[in-house]
């Protein structure tokens, strides 16, 4: 897909115009509202082979097995001309100011789609999760905004109403795998910018929807852990066991399995990281060096030493009631260690 890019064929006119296809496929003009949808499923289907590969050929035999798969109608090349004339008319006719750019050119091999200066749903939705990548190391609240922004571009399932040959099909997989883990990257954002309580019932509903995601039962874990809620936690573990057993016929893979031994021990990695010290995002403003300020009072120490001494008995307390936790949980894996298991029966 090669969109975007300035070639000797860009008018003015085509930079308003967005092809869409994370959803239903259509073509959207930005100025003036305008959408394009191809009625019937061939149009569509050739509409969405077309933006899929653009900028390339696509060769009458490919188009032909995209639309007619192994019932090739005797006329099929004729049908093809047919559907790429009409749908040639229809991209003139909704085209901004009047049209005047050749969408889609014939070769001798046979047809393309020229994007000129035209955007795209799915290179959007690429860079926006690109670059919630990119920063979710340093800015997590920055991250998540992006991701969410990549997210919001969706409509409905890839290629709908498309998918009745092999390129469309293929990209609807592709990108709705790319979905998936800009959705869970996105999770992994919010955990990590402490919105571990706002997201637990997302979690379960992904983790019931994609049962085999075994990143999405790891996000849910930790979730419910930083919430207080380890019991359940581990209990997402074994359903998540039981499901991959069950359907697959394999166990948990390393990263789930350590993250569950991670949450029996209270391991200190599990705690919500501290926020970045700097703001990377915020505009620069310009300084102009002035006289020094007078510094700032000083607190009382008195009272600076009694919220301290609080905050130490407080820390004590909770120490205390992890440790005793930690004890009947200790106990409570011992005594089912010591427990025969009968053959046969997983555990």
């Amino acid at each position: 897909m090669d969109f975007g890019a300035h070639g000797a064929r860009d008018v003015p006119g085509d930079a308003g115009v967005d092809f869409r296809i994370l959803g239903p496929v259509e073509v959207f003009d930005r100025r003036t509202g305008a959408c394009i949808v191809p009625s019937g499923s061939k149009q569509r289907a050739l509409l969405g082979a077309l933006v899929v590969r653009a900028g390339h050929v696509l060769s009458a035999e490919r188009l032909i097995h995209e639309l007619w798969g192994d019932r090739t109608p005797v006329s099929a090349a004729n049908a093809l001309q047919a559907h790429v004339a009409r749908l040639r008319r229809l991209l003139q006719g909704g085209a901004p100011d009047g049209g005047g750019h050749e969408w889609i050119a014939t070769r001798s091999m046979g047809y393309l789609l020229h994007p000129g200066r035209a955007t795209a749903d799915a290179q959007r939705f690429h860079r926006l999760s690109s670059e919630g990548r990119a920063a979710l190391g340093s800015d997590p609240v920055h991250a998540a905004e992006l991701l969410r922004g990549a997210l919001a571009l969706w409509r409905g399932p890839a290629l709908e109403g498309s998918t009745q040959g092999p390129i469309c099909t293929v990209e609807a997989d592709r990108l709705e795998e790319l979905r998936l883990t800009t959705l869970e990257t996105l999770h992994d954002a919010n955990l990590r910018s402490g919105r571990h309580a706002e997201i637990t019932r997302e979690l379960e509903r992904l983790t019931a929807s994609h049962p085999m995601r075994e990143r999405l039962y790891d996000l849910h874990m930790l979730a419910l852990y930083r919430c207080g809620r380890q019991t359940e936690a581990l209990g997402v573990y074994e359903r998540a066991r039981r499901r991959l057993v069950d359907e697959l016929g394999v166990e948990p893979g390393p990263a789930l399995r350590e993250r569950m031994e991670a949450i029996l021990h209270h391991a200190p990695s599990l705690a919500v990281p501290r926020p970045a010290l700097h703001a990377p995002h915020a505009p620069a403003v310009a300084f102009t060096p002035l006289a020094p300020a007078a510094p700032a009072a000083s607190p009382d120490p008195r009272a600076a030493l009694l919220e301290l001494g609080r905050e130490i008995a407080r820390l004590g307390d909770r120490i205390e009631s992890l440790s005793r936790e930690q004890e009947e949980l200790i106990r409570r894996f011992n005594l089912l260690a010591a427990v025969p298991v009968p053959d046969g029966q997983l555990v």
